[in-house]
Formats: C-alpha cells, structure tokens, sequence
C-alpha cells in the first residue's frame, strides 16, 4: 500500500447522481477513509451538448445527502482543456500517436472501439503510414485532423483487485482517438492525464469499464507513468437481474431523499450492494463500514438493488431512531405534506404506535396520514374485502351509540364494549374490528384498533365512526 491513497470520485453531469454513481463514490469514499487517504472528486464535463451546471448541483447535493464528503475538488475537465492537447501532443512528438485527417462524423471519433479482427491490415487508419514531415505539412496547412493513439504490437494485461488478471490481445485494439478534430479531447485521454497529474493511486469503478482498462493501461505506459491499482465493482441490476434502469424505480439519489428514505439507511443498503463485511451482519454504522471495508470483500457477482431491502433498512433506521428524533423527521415530513395535526391527541404516542411499522418517512402523509389529519380515503381493496356485509350498515351506528354514552374510553373498556356487541349480534369481534380498523384510518392493514382509539381519541373515533355509518348506507343496498 502507497505512503497515502488517493481514489477519485468522476461522475459525468449529463444526468443526476443514480444508485451505480452513487455506490461507486461510496465504495471510494470508504476505501480512502479506511486507510488515511484522499477522496476527490472530478466532474467530467467534456461532453458540453449534455452537460449541465443543474446536473453539476444536482451530484454534489446527492453526494453530500449521503454523507459523502471529499477532500479535494470538485475539479472540472472543461477547464483543463489545453493540458490535455499537450498530454496528446507529447505522445505525438513521442511517435505513440498520430494525425489522422480521415474525414468522419462525430459519432465515429467518440466511438473508440475494437478493430473488426477478420479485416486485418484493412482496419488500420491509412493516416498511421503517413510519415512525420507529410502529416506536419497536412497540418501546417490547415488541414483538419484528429489525433489517435497508435495501438502497439503484442499484449496488454493489468491486474483487478476483484476480476484478478485480465489481458487482452492488442490486434483487437482499434486505434483510439485521442483528440478529436475540433480540439476536444475523448474521456480515454483525459480520464489517464487527470488519474497522473492528481496523483490517483487507485481507480475504483464499475465493471463496465473494464473494456477501457486496456487502452488506458497503454496510455499510462506510453506515458511513462506508473499504473495505478484496479478494482472493478459488479454491476447493479434490477430485481429482473437486468440492467438498472428507470424501470426499476427512481433514477436519481435525491429521489430516495425525497421519497422518505434516511441518508444513514440508503448509505449501509448500498454498502452492501456487491460488497461484505465477511459475516452475515447487515445493520452497521459508517464508522465500522470505514472500519470494516475492504476490496477484498467486493464480489465478482452482479448485485440486485430491490426496494423491499431499502425498505427493510430504512425501517430498521426509523425504528432505532431515538424518539426526539423521530418526531423532528415525522413534524417536518407532515409540514411538508401541508398536514398540520391539530388534535388534542399526543403526536409522541402516535409515533410510539407506529415507528415499528413505517418504512419511509412519506408513510406519515400517506399510509398513516389518519393519524395527521381528517382528511384521509377509504382504500379501494380495504373497503372491498372489510365493508362488504349490509348489516355493518346497523352494526356500525350502534357501536356509535355505545362509545358515545360510554362513561369512559379506556383501551379496556373500548374493546370490552365492541367485543360485547359482537356477541349479542352473533357475529365475530373480527368483522367488526377490521371494518372500525377501515373507518378509523382508511387502511385494511393497521396497528391494533384499540391502541388506534386511544391516540385518537373519543371525539376524532367517534366523528369518524359517524363518517363511516354514512359512508355504509350509500354503498351498501338492503
């Protein structure tokens, strides 16, 4: 290991910070801090048709949502231009480059692929024979070219802390443009020239890059300059095991932010996406991921982002929140939702009811949002399955008359009284139960009824049990 790790963190601003983004700058940002190292960050803004100043924002506020901070940068390519035409210029005078003046449209200058290997002698740049004094003269005259990087002979291998040796045959290699004929130089050039002059001591990124490896291991060598260490992380994909994409859910870190998920919770889910601590541990503070992480524990396997796990973990977190916490999360949550809770009832017990059952912080305007407000809906599927029986439509307003002439409104005697209606009607306390459960918080799936009472108190229970009986005999026919 070097005298002190520098890794880098090297989004593109042409979109938001996504989850792959975000799980590489977190995998680097864990990397440098458990060994006393650098994190830096590098915006690559070279592609100036797609790049944004709102998408440059947009990452640096997802990085700093989850906690990300670096030490050095942002850095931008757009201004460091001029340094990399001189990186290409030196392999030019060097002979490791070329002028190619061949006339071809943008997208053939930004491909840099893989020669056609059947084709043979055909595939190389005809421009590559030229000698130096013709493509000067070309040059001097005004002709346009770009520069591309002459493809040597034999092999290239490098060696990946998580893939291990990796070589390919150099014939496939088409001879890559380095800088192209307006003067803007491709990401393979400026990607090496900014890891040299920054002194990157390990690239950390996602496995599809392993195919630019090659070519940019022959620009470090063409350079002079010493390799740095490799470790390509495996993809992310969808709970399908396809690509990541929009498909699957938000495309953007701040989306997950938005929706209610806690910067501590979406951290540790996507420390261990593709990594391990070694054990079956899932639950852990920054401090012993920092601790704890390793390249060693990255696997070769593609990993699946799924929602119902960043649902878990954010439950997990919200759970565990210390309850002063939790209600200055849940307060501004609802504030946010234009939900003012008026009522008399205690938000802590309200909270205390239901912190063992909300999985994002936007549960408390919508899954729970009766506990908040008045204004609520009966859910479709719950009014289907609970309010289906015509009698509700007598036995409902009688529980009404009961609560209301009730000397007290205990949870005991809240439930003594429903369960004693159940059996003088003959039926089950559950049909009633679930039914009340409906009509109290618009919700089939709820905490327990007479808990759901008590922190709602008589006169909110009792207006919504009125609400409910009208409800019944509009809907349901004799």
């Amino acid at each position: 290991m070097p005298k002190q790790v520098r890794v880098r963190f090297a989004p593109s601003p042409t979109g938001y910070l996504h989850v792959g983004g975000a799980r590489t700058a977190l995998f680097n940002w864990l990397f440098a801090r458990h060994h006393g190292g650098k994190f830096i960050l590098r915006i690559e803004d070279t592609d100036f048709a797609r790049s944004s100043r709102e998408m440059v924002e947009g990452i640096l506020e997802g990085l700093r949502w989850l906690g990300l901070t670096w030490d050095e940068g942002p850095y931008f390519q757009s201004q460091r231009l001029e340094h990399y035409r001189s990186f290409a210029g030196r392999l030019l005078e060097k002979g490791m480059a070329y002028r190619c003046f061949c006339k071809m449209d943008e997208s053939a200058e930004r491909k840099n692929g893989y020669r056609d290997e059947a084709a043979g002698d055909a595939a190389l740049h005809e421009c590559a024979r030229l000698n130096a004094e013709d493509s000067g003269r070309r040059a001097a005259a005004g002709e346009a070219f770009a520069i591309r990087f002459k493809i040597p002979p034999e092999k290239t291998f490098f060696r990946d802390h998580v893939f291990g040796r990796i070589e390919v045959e150099n014939k496939i290699l088409e001879d890559f443009v380095l800088i192209r004929s307006d003067g803007i130089p491709t990401y393979h050039l400026v990607v090496v020239a900014d890891d040299v002059d920054m002194g990157i001591t390990h690239v950390i990124r996602g496995a599809d890059h392993i195919s630019n490896t090659p070519k940019q291991v022959l620009l470090y060598r063409a350079a002079g300059e010493p390799l740095p260490e490799f470790a390509h992380l495996p993809l992310i994909l969808g709970p399908d095991k396809q690509r990541l994409s929009k498909r699957h859910g938000a495309t953007s870190v701040m989306a997950y932010a938005q929706t209610g998920y806690l910067p501590d919770a979406f951290f540790n889910f996507l420390a261990l996406l593709g990594w391990s601590p070694g054990d079956d541990r899932e639950i852990l503070t920054r401090r012993e991921l920092t601790e704890l992480f390793s390249l060693k524990g990255v696997g070769k396997a593609d990993a699946v982002f799924g929602l119902e796990k960043l649902d878990w973990f954010n439950s997990q977190y919200l759970r565990n929140a210390s309850a002063g916490t939790l209600k200055e999360l849940a307060l501004k949550e609802l504030e946010a939702a234009g939900i003012g809770d008026s009522g008399p009832e205690s938000l802590d017990a309200k909270l205390e009811l239901l912190k063992g059952r909300i999985r994002k912080l936007s549960d408390f305007s919508t899954v729970f949002r009766a506990f908040f407000s008045d204004d609520f809906e009966y859910d479709p599927d719950a009014c289907k399955k609970f309010l289906k029986d015509p009698k509700l439509k007598e036995w409902i307003p009688a529980l009404y008359a009961l609560y209301l002439a009730a000397g007290e409104f205990t949870l005991e005697s809240a439930e003594a009284i429903l369960r004693g209606l159940a059996e003088r009607q003959g039926i089950k306390a559950g049909l009633l139960i679930n039914a009340v459960r409906v009509g109290l918080t618009g919700q089939g799936v709820a905490p327990g009824l007479f808990d759901i009472m008590q922190v709602l108190g008589r006169q909110r229970t009792l207006a919504r049990l009125e609400r409910l009986g009208g409800y019944l005999n509009r809907t349901i026919s004799n």
